[in-house]
C-alpha cells in the first residue's frame, strides 16, 4: 500500500510547536515508507483567518525541510464538492436540513468502535454522539465534514493529529460508513505540556517556531527536539538530522503519555548541533550576532563554537570587541593564578615585551610567555589572566588572552594593554 499523509493546518497565525510536530510526524510517516506528503489548507472558518498566515505555513515548512509532494489544496475552493456530498447524505437519510444548515444524523442505538495506532481500540456508545453541522448556513463546510471528504478524495491512508480529536473520531467514522468508504489509519498524538497540568501555549511565551528562531535556536535542532516530544527512538542516540529521522522514525515509538516541554534539554540538543557545524557554517551563523569589526573572525569563532548553546549566547560573550568592558582593578584578583592588581602591572609589562618580541602568531606568543614563566618559576596563567582582563575587561572570554591577542592583532592588543597599565 502506498502511504499517503496530509498536514492540514488552519491559517490562523504563527506555527505553534504542536502544529509543527504534527507536520513533522505526518511527513516522517510518509517518508519512512517512501510515501506521499500532502499539504492542505483548512480555511473554511473565515472568521479565524489571519492575513499572511498561509505564507507563514509555507515558509516554516520549507525552512524545516518538510517539503510537500502534493498541494497546497485549499478547502475554501472546494465548497461545491462538499455540498454535493452533503446532498448525498441527505438523500441516504444520514443527514437533514435544519436552521439553514445541513446536519449529520447520528444513530441513537448501538456503538462505534475504532482503532488508533497509539491509544488502541476505543468504543463509544452512539447515544453519546451528538448530531453535528456538516454545511453551515453560509454554505461553508465545517472542519469535521470537509476533512473526511478531503481525506477520502485524496486517498489519505494515515491521519496523524492531536489527541483532542479522539472524541470526534466516531463522528468521522459514521460518515465514512454512510458513504461506504474505507476508514484511514488513525495516529492520535499526545499533547505537548508546559508542566504536568498545563499545555504549552502562547500565553506562556515561546510556543511558536519563530520564537525559538529569534532566540538563536537552529532549525535542525528545533526539528530534532520536537521529534522527541512524544516519540522515543530505538537505542541511546537522540541527535538526529531530518534525513536520519526519516530512517529512524516508527509510529510504534510514539507514546500516549503527554510530552513535557523542557527548554534545558532543547538547549543541550541545540548545542550539539552547533558543535557539529563546520567552522565555515558556524561563522556564517555567528557573524550577525558578533557585528562588524576589524578582527580575525576565524580565531574568534573557533573559540566561540564550543562555548555556544544558542546563537543569542554569542553577543554577551563578545561585548568587549568595540571597547574594553568597564571593570574595577579588583578583577585582576585570581586565587588560582595567584594574581592581583599589585602583580598585574608587572605581568602586563612583561606581556608587552613578549608581544613586541614575537612573530605575532599563536605559537610564537605562547612560547615567549612559556619561557618567561619558566624563567621566573611562575604559572603561565600568572601572565595570561591579567592579559585577558586587559584586553576584554572580563573574568572569562572566548579563547583567553592568547587567542584574543591574535584576534585583535598587534596594534589593538598593545593599545589595550597600555591602557590597562595606565589604569593600574
Amino acid at each position: 500500500m502506498m502511504i499517503r499523509t496530509r498536514f492540514a493546518p488552519s491559517p490562523t497565525g504563527f506555527m505553534h510547536l504542536g502544529n509543527l510536530r504534527t507536520a513533522l510526524y505526518t511527513y516522517l510517516i510518509a517518508k519512512k515508507h517512501k510515501g506521499t506528503f500532502i499539504l492542505r489548507i483548512e480555511d473554511t472558518d473565515q472568521a479565524r483567518y489571519v492575513e499572511g498566515a498561509v505564507d507563514v505555513i509555507y515558509n516554516t515548512l520549507k525552512e524545516c525541510g518538510l517539503n510537500w509532494d502534493e498541494g497546497p489544496i485549499f478547502q475554501s475552493e472546494r465548497k461545491d464538492v462538499y455540498k454535493e456530498y452533503a446532498a448525498q447524505l441527505v438523500e441516504k437519510g444520514h443527514a437533514y436540513h435544519s436552521e439553514g444548515a445541513i446536519w449529520q444524523k447520528t444513530p441513537t442505538t448501538g456503538s462505534t468502535t475504532f482503532k488508533d495506532e497509539i491509544y488502541g481500540e476505543i468504543t463509544v456508545e452512539n447515544k453519546e454522539i451528538e448530531d453535528q453541522v456538516l454545511i453551515k448556513s453560509d454554505g461553508m463546510p465545517t472542519y469535521n465534514f470537509a476533512n473526511v471528504i478531503d481525506d477520502h478524495e485524496m486517498n489519505i491512508t494515515h491521519v496523524a493529529r492531536g489527541n483532542e480529536y479522539l472524541s470526534s473520531t466516531p463522528k468521522y467514522n459514521l460518515l465514512y460508513e454512510a458513504f461506504g468508504w474505507e476508514i484511514p489509519t488513525y495516529v492520535h498524538l499526545p499533547p505537548i505540556m508546559r508542566d504536568a497540568t498545563h499545555k504549552l501555549s502562547k500565553r506562556d511565551g515561546d510556543a511558536y517556531f519563530d520564537d525559538f528562531k529569534e532566540k538563536g535556536y537552529l532549525t535542525e535542532a528545533i526539528i530534532n527536539y520536537i521529534a522527541l516530544l512524544g516519540w522515543s527512538p530505538k537505542g541511546e542516540n537522540e541527535i538526529f538530522t531530518l534525513s536520519e529521522l526519516e530512517q529512524a522514525f516508527e509510529i510504534s515509538g510514539i507514546s500516549k503519555s503527554p510530552a513535557i516541554f523542557d527548554e534545558a534539554k532543547m538547549r543541550a540538543i541545540n548545542a550539539e548541533h552547533i558543535r557539529r557545524l563546520s567552522p565555515e557554517q558556524f561563522m556564517e551563523l555567528a557573524k550577525p550576532h558578533i557585528g562588524e569589526f576589524d578582527i580575525n573572525y576565524n580565531v574568534l569563532c573557533t573559540a566561540l563554537q564550543p562555548r555556544t548553546e544558542i546563537l543569542s549566547d554569542i553577543t554577551p560573550q563578545v561585548d568587549f570587541l568595540e571597547q574594553v568592558c568597564d571593570y574595577d582593578n579588583d578583577l585582576f584578583n585570581n586565587k588560582k593564578m595567584k594574581t592581583s592588581p599589585e602583580t598585574a602591572k608587572e605581568a602586563l609589562e612583561a606581556a608587552l615585551t613578549c608581544l613586541n618580541n614575537s612573530n605575532f602568531d599563536r605559537d610564537s606568543i605562547y612560547n615567549s610567555f612559556k619561557e618567561l614563566s619558566e624563567k621566573h618559576e611562575r604559572k603561565i596563567g600568572w601572565y595570561l589572566y591579567p592579559l585577558q582582563v586587559a584586553l576584554t575587561g572580563k573574568p572569562a572570554a572566548p579563547g583567553g588572552g592568547l587567542d584574543i591577542c591574535i584576534m585583535f592583532g598587534k596594534d589593538q592588543s598593545v593599545k589595550r594593554i597600555k591602557e590597562a597599565i595606565e589604569k593600574l
